[in-house]
């Protein structure tokens, strides 16, 4: 159901720049709308392996100012540096939580900027089992909501500064059955700006615990169409891992393989220089199964028959006798034939006005080779290639 009061701060509407209509982005349980921007920034990431460089709840610093420095709030007051602080928030839980605000926003709508429904109804939101509502579930959750709400933006200039955060508040009671989110109107205009994109869930939920290839389905689902070839470093930098390069750069294949897997994409990995890059030919967000289909060349055209007339003429003016030619190479092992030919018939037969019937195979050779000279005779032979024969 939806709140007949809905003041939403959520467009989820675009025009279909084909048609000139206008078009509504369905959030639900297999699809969602993200701003571009905060797709492609190192926002939501796979869990830190528990190493002695990973520690719980470790705080992540990312420079936002390209992609947040179009808001009006920054544009207005002349913000030039803009960085998201606060917990690292994984794509398991983390990002299925700010998925289920979304979704919540969308269908239950907002009142005085705050979102309330029952904990039951949120935890179907965010695409968990509702039956699962039993404590650890309600922990998980909370954590996230804490999580989520700790997650700070600053954006400053010189003289000014202004933070906010990813959500004003989360306020839960279990008892009550009631989950209050107080959204931040100033950040949601990123939902009015027109760099958004239609999320399909059907690929995260094809890679359950898979949370690199997660995170990388969302960067690469966010870049236009035909986008430029990516370089592993900002492939890197999309999953804001901490261990080594070599790591790191092993994490990203495998993450890429585990995408081509489930047939979302194919790519072709390729160097530039010291740098690798890789360039990704189609992407199928809704997991259509088939062969793709990659467009054929154009057939080349095939040249035009021989005029055997003219060959005919020419090897006589040269003092060649076509019938004797014919015998010699009927006679010839097929291992010693020329190699743009295929073997002869057995028997060679000639008509009035005809060239032999071998010359019918030198027909199917490449165009230089049937571009007849007498330059190209020697002795017994025919073809610039062609070894004397015994």
């Amino acid at each position: 159901m939806t709140s007949e009061n809905n003041s939403l701060p959520l467009n989820l509407q675009e025009v279909d720049k084909t048609t000139g209509e206008v078009v509504k982005l369905d959030v639900n349980s297999t699809s969602t709308v993200q701003p571009v921007a905060l797709m492609r920034l190192g926002l939501f990431v796979p869990t830190l392996k528990s190493t002695s460089r990973s520690k719980a709840n470790r705080k992540n610093v990312t420079d936002a100012t390209e992609e947040l420095v179009q808001l009006s709030i920054a544009k207005s007051e002349g913000y030039t540096d803009v960085k998201i602080t606060g917990s690292r928030l994984d794509m398991d839980t983390d990002f299925k939580v700010w998925l289920g605000i979304i979704r919540s926003m969308s269908e239950y709508g907002v009142k005085s900027d705050t979102l309330e429904l029952s904990f039951v109804e949120f935890v179907k939101m965010c695409g968990f089992d509702s039956r699962r509502s039993n404590k650890k579930m309600r922990d998980r959750i909370s954590n996230s909501l804490f999580k989520l709400a700790s997650v700070t933006l600053k954006f400053q200039s010189e003289t000014k500064g202004w933070t906010t955060h990813l959500v004003q508040s989360a306020y839960y009671d279990i008892n009550e059955d009631i989950v209050e989110i107080k959204a931040e109107p100033k950040l949601f205009e990123l939902y009015h700006m027109d760099r958004r994109v239609l999320l399909r869930l059907k690929a995260i939920d094809a890679l359950q615990r898979k949370e690199s290839a997660q995170a990388l389905y969302t960067y690469i689902e966010s870049l236009p169409q035909n986008p430029a070839p990516i370089s592993m470093k900002r492939m890197r930098d999309r999953l804001n891992l901490t261990s080594n390069v070599y790591t790191q750069n092993h994490t990203v294949r495998k993450a890429m393989e585990q995408l081509r897997d489930i047939g979302y994409l194919d790519y072709t990995e390729f160097k530039r220089g010291r740098a690798t890059y890789f360039s990704v030919h189609y992407r199928n967000p809704k997991l259509i199964s088939g062969t793709v289909k990659v467009p054929r060349k154009e057939e080349e055209e095939k040249a035009p028959e021989q005029n055997y007339d003219e060959v005919i003429k020419a090897l006589k003016a040269a003092g060649i006798d076509p019938q004797k030619l014919a015998e010699a190479l009927s006679a010839m092992k097929p291992e010693k034939m020329p190699i743009a030919f295929d073997p002869p018939p057995t028997q060679a037969a000639t008509t009035s006005g005809s060239l032999p019937a071998c010359f019918g195979n030198c027909s199917r050779a490449s165009r230089p080779t049937t571009d007849w000279n007498s330059a190209t005779i020697i002795g017994k032979g025919c073809g610039p290639t062609t070894e004397p024969m015994a």
